[in-house]
């Protein structure tokens, strides 16, 4: 079916005539003879869009699209107008029509007018169902900084695909929260999501928990299992910290992603899968490649789309907002009686250069939140670590002797944002400001080996 229209003409010929035309493109017709009745079917059934004629007898079709416009501000409203009467026209869009056609007209037209208009409304409600789940979701994708205003960006513009999505960025900036958003926002929504660390699995079971087996396929095999890309079927399958994979592994999943089929390990049948993939890391995986551990063809085959999350300390304008969502979370957990944090307190936060990321950053608010007895956070309560840090900036020195050349002070500035980008290269060119190739020219020049980088 094409849409519900609600068709308001009080002529019973049109409506007869319209509805046979239209119902054979595809349309479920609902007829009514008045605005009035119009208006009191919309209280108690759904339509997709409402196609009134302009002059009725009572309310005119106008007045209609006004009170529609009021009541249902998503439901687009069509008018039919005589031909020529630009300014009935002008009027009927004034008072919220979304469209027009005009008299005379053929079943064709209005079944293009009906599209389009049914076609708006469907989008308008999918961006506001996206924006409302979005904004529910966890701190970790909330914060107005660009960086993160493009991750929303991108997770609303691919959650509805079933392209293979791989998200990328250090420990603790909240890659699986990312990849949940994805799976609710998206068509799947309603089926599985199935996560799963390939760091924390032995190389020997992972085979086993990704693709299953059948019964006396190894020494503990003592019934079938099925793995987790039969599992996520109709849903989305998450591999967390793909980097880690072993090679054999990759070799295996390469063909499963190829092929959308599945064999058990001992088993001689494939068993097909309908499971979006999604996958994360922390590593830099141009690296990995260029290094030979991990094969090109998995790295290209997964990283359809790639979103990578920035670290928290490079979005320092979202650590406040972050910090103010930790505090009513945990603070309603414990039901303890904490509003805000301090201004002093708030200054430590913003000065922390925060390693470990959002993870990090809502346990400092939690332990904050369980041992203050105040009603706001000070800076007694938070942690050590955050309290006495110091931020780390070089200095020149006025002492002759004490100076340092400039290729030395750049060597050392360049250790230090690869050690604050946890070794990850493209993360630390982007800082730098170069691109990737000419990072690795600069680490040469500077005697920085890959070892120490």
């Amino acid at each position: 079916m094409n849409g519900r229209v609600l068709f308001v003409d009080d002529d019973p010929d049109a409506r007869a005539l319209l509805a046979g035309g239209l119902g054979r493109r595809g349309y479920e017709i609902v007829p009514c003879g008045s605005a009035a009745e119009a208006l009191e079917r919309l209280r108690g059934e759904e339509v997709d869009v409402v196609l009134t004629d302009v002059k009725l007898g009572g309310m005119t079709g106008i007045e209609l699209a006004q009170k529609v416009a009021e009541s249902h501000p998503e439901l687009p409203v069509v008018v039919i107008t005589a031909f020529g009467n630009m300014e009935m026209v002008v009027e009927a869009m004034r008072a919220g029509a979304y469209d027009f056609i005009t008299k005379p007209f053929s079943a064709d037209s209005a079944d293009i007018a009906l599209a389009r208009a049914i076609q708006h409304r469907r989008l308008t409600s999918e961006v506001r169902r996206l924006r409302q789940a979005l904004s529910g979701r966890d701190a970790a994708i909330l914060g107005d900084s660009a960086a993160m205003r493009r991750v929303r960006e991108l997770i609303e513009q691919v959650a509805g695909a079933d392209a293979t999505v791989l998200i990328t960025g250090e420990s603790g900036t909240g890659k699986e929260l990312v990849a949940r958003a994805i799976h609710e926002l998206g068509p799947r929504a309603e089926a599985p999501f199935v996560a799963i660390n390939c760091a924390a699995i032995p190389a020997s079971l992972l085979e086993s928990e990704l693709f299953g087996h059948v019964k006396g396929a190894f020494t503990d095999a003592k019934g079938q299992k099925r793995g987790l890309f039969v599992q996520a079927s109709s849903g989305t399958l998450f591999l967390d910290e793909i980097g880690e994979m072993p090679a054999e592994v990759q070799v295996k999943l390469l063909r499963v992603l190829q092929e959308r089929r599945v064999r058990p390990v001992g088993g001689e049948e494939e068993v097909p899968f309908d499971a979006r993939l999604i996958a994360a890391t922390n590593r830099d995986l141009e690296t990995e490649v260029e290094d030979g551990r991990f094969r090109p063809d998995l790295y290209y085959r997964i990283n359809v789309v790639h979103i990578e999350v920035p670290p928290l300390r490079s979005r320092q304008g979202d650590i406040l907002v972050m910090a103010q969502h930790f505090l009513r979370r945990h603070a309603e957990r414990s039901r303890k009686d904490v509003v805000g944090i301090s201004r002093p307190a708030a200054q430590k936060l913003l000065d922390y250069d925060w390693p470990g990321n959002v993870r990090e950053l809502e346990n400092c608010l939690e332990r904050a939140v369980a041992l203050t007895r105040m009603s706001e956070i000070g800076v007694d309560d938070l942690p050590e670590r955050v309290r006495e840090h110091q931020s780390k900036k070089l200095e020149v020195s006025d002492n002759p002797e004490e100076m340092i050349t400039l290729e030395e002070m750049e060597r050392r500035y360049v250790r230090r944002v690869l050690a604050a980008c946890g070794g990850n290269k493209t993360q630390a060119a982007k800082t730098l400001g170069l691109d990737r190739r000419t990072l690795y020219r600069r680490l040469e020049s500077l005697g920085i080996g890959k070892e120490e980088a």
